[in-house]
């Protein structure tokens, strides 16, 4: 389980690692500043948001008991493919000057709201929802300082790339949950 939430983990943060790609492209002074605010805003944005998501799921629970991995898998599947559309579309690079303070907030905010969603299916996963989001969380925080660093040195070229890859996984983690449930056996 530990190896699905990481991977979860790194599909979600795809958005925001784009988005740091995009700021390290165009970070001229104090890279460093800036690879730990967006590594801390993005992290953070990211562990809260599935405990939001998980929570909502525990109001829930008892009325979607004999359907919630269908649910888990509909939800990933919704997030991986709209990541995927994202990644083929560009938007992921949307960033093109410096952000900084309430901007970074909206930007950590905006591309976590995907990391609620991704909460509700931690019922389905069978997971320490508390763990999960830790993992989240760090994972996101040092992918996008790194991110900062990775756009200084290459550019915003990675971003679509990495958006299509957490699309994937996202869909590959939803299946999995369904297999694991047992949802096509008598199919």
């Amino acid at each position: 389980m530990i190896l699905s939430v990481c991977i979860l983990a790194l599909a979600l943060a795809a958005d925001a690692f784009a988005v740091s790609l995009s700021q390290g492209v165009v970070t001229r002074e104090r890279p460093h500043a800036t690879a730990l605010m967006l590594g801390g805003a993005f992290g953070l944005a990211q562990g809260i948001m599935p405990l939001v998501g998980w929570s909502a799921g525990l109001v829930m629970t008892a009325a979607i008991a004999a359907f919630d991995h269908w649910i888990a898998f509909g939800v990933l599947a919704f997030l991986g493919v709209k990541l995927i559309h994202e990644g083929l579309k560009g938007e992921g690079e949307a960033a093109a000057k410096r952000v900084t303070g309430w901007g970074i907030l909206v930007l950590a905010l905006a591309t976590s709201i995907d990391a609620a969603g991704a909460g509700l299916a931690f019922s389905a996963m069978d997971v320490n929802p508390f763990f999960a989001a830790a993992v989240i969380a760090v994972i996101t925080a040092f992918s996008c300082a790194g991110g900062v660093y990775l756009g200084r040195a290459v550019g915003t070229k990675l971003g679509s790339t990495a958006e299509l890859a957490g699309g994937a996984a996202l869909i590959a983690i939803g299946v999995k949950i369904l297999l694991d449930h047992g949802a096509f056996t008598g199919v």
